[in-house]
């Protein structure tokens, strides 16, 4: 596979856990779920989307300096958590 058709499917990963957050914010919102649920899933998600964001910089980085991509590795959530800070 492409590196360009490897980067549209881990972006369009991304567009849907966006999407995911907007849908638990509005299950809360309405009721369908309470605070400890949504906060629950919302933690997952922030995971989930910081790896994501990880793998895609990784992939990006290797392309750049002329490495293979799919040599890039989704880490541990543990381990890219605090990158964005």
């Amino acid at each position: 596979m492409a590196d360009r058709e490897h980067e549209q499917r881990i972006l369009g990963r991304i567009a849907r856990m966006v999407e995911d957050e907007r849908v638990l914010r509005d299950a809360l919102a309405s009721g369908r779920i309470d605070n400890a649920t949504e906060q629950r899933r919302l933690g997952e998600l922030e995971r989930e989307l910081d790896q994501c964001w990880d793998l895609l910089r990784q992939r990006r980085a290797k392309s750049e300096v002329g490495e293979n991509p799919d040599d890039a590795r989704v880490r541990p959530s543990s381990q890219v958590e605090g990158y964005l800070e």
